[in-house]
Parts: structure tokens; C-alpha cells; sequence
């Protein structure tokens, strides 16, 4: 007898750098502990106080080209001269015990997890406007001049895929936002489906 077996729901998040998805997702973590929170695995350096299998998967170039030859990413990209990736273990696994899971990866990777996962909720965040993210990166003084021009030059790019998301949510107050955010993932789950 064939069983249709209950499966967790994917979304994934994804936001220009400067628009304030990882507040929008710890304050989500923080209503939502239930939801598993997939952690990408990354061959950028730790930033401040970022902890290896916490905030990412911190490996060597090698490491990471090792687990792209064996398969074990579900989409990887490189974004400023460093890898990033959704390793299978973080994502498959988790679906199957019917867990839900929310992916913080960028466009393309978004577009990757949709084709493979057709059932998957993708979300885009976005500013208020393109002047308005450009301040709040220049605000944020993190970056030097080079690195805020290929920030702001992704940014624009990130946006001309907005139209293939499910749903776009300006972030422009941060409490409405997050409310938004959750209405989109508390809609009932779908069932069954091929992995």
C-alpha cells in the first residue's frame, strides 16, 4: 500500500544585503522555535562573534569544491568571491521527518530550491526603495567604497528576480514586515510529493 507521507513545508528568504533579513529571520526564530533553520555552509572568514554550525557552515574552498564534486549541496553559488551552499543533510533530511525549514539564501540559490522543491514558498524582501537601501549599506559603514559599489550593484541585480518569487514584502517598518513574513508561513502544509 502506498501512504502519502506528510513532508515539511520549504520557504526560503531572500533579500539584498542592507534590507534587514536577519532581523526579520531572528525575530521569526524567536516566535517560531519549532521551525528548523537551515544553516548554509560558507568559505567566507567568521564575522564578530558568528559560530561555525550556528551561523554557517564555516569550510575551506577545497572542502566545499570536495562536497560539490560529491554531490552533497542541494544549490551552492559563488557571491563575492566566496562559496555558499545548501548542503542536502541541512534540507532533505529535515523535509522528510516532516519538519518545516526556512532557507536564507540568495536569488539564484531561491530559484535552484524552487526547481527542485516546486511546493517551496519563496519570499523576497525589499526595501522601501533602491535609495533607501543604498543608505542604510553606507550607513552601516562596513564596507569600503569598492565593496559597497559591488553590494549595491548585486542589489540591483537581486531585484530584476523579484518577479519570479511568490511573494515580495517591503521592509519598511520591521514589526509589519515580520508580521507579514508570518501570515506567508502559516498556511496549511502540503502532502506527498517526490524528494
Amino acid at each position: 500500500m502506498n501512504n502519502v507521507v506528510p513532508r515539511g513545508k520549504v520557504y526560503v528568504i531572500s533579500a539584498p544585503s542592507g534590507t534587514g533579513k536577519t532581523t526579520v529571520i531572528k525575530r521569526i526564530k524567536e516566535i517560531h522555535p519549532e521551525i528548523r533553520f537551515s544553516i548554509s555552509a560558507a568559505t567566507r572568514n567568521p564575522r564578530g562573534a558568528e559560530v561555525s554550525g550556528k551561523d554557517y557552515h564555516f569550510m575551506s574552498k577545497t572542502e566545499f569544491m570536495k562536497k560539490v564534486e560529491a554531490d552533497e549541496f542541494v544549490e551552492w553559488e559563488e557571491v563575492f568571491g566566496n562559496l555558499y551552499g545548501t548542503l542536502k543533510s541541512e534540507l532533505v533530511d529535515t523535509v522528510i521527518k516532516g519538519e518545516d525549514v526556512i532557507l536564507e539564501i540568495d536569488v539564484k540559490g531561491a530559484l535552484n530550491i524552487k526547481k527542485q522543491f516546486p511546493e517551496s514558498v519563496l519570499i523576497f524582501l525589499q526595501p522601501p526603495s533602491i535609495e533607501e537601501l543604498i543608505a542604510r549599506l553606507t550607513g552601516r559603514n562596513t564596507e569600503k567604497p569598492e565593496e559597497l559599489e559591488r553590494r549595491i550593484a548585486r542589489a540591483e541585480l537581486e531585484f530584476s528576480f523579484s518577479d519570479k518569487f511568490d511573494h515580495c514584502v517591503i521592509n519598511n517598518d520591521l514589526d509589519a514586515c515580520v508580521n507579514e513574513v508570518l501570515l506567508l508561513i502559516s498556511k496549511p502544509k502540503t502532502f506527498g510529493g517526490n524528494l
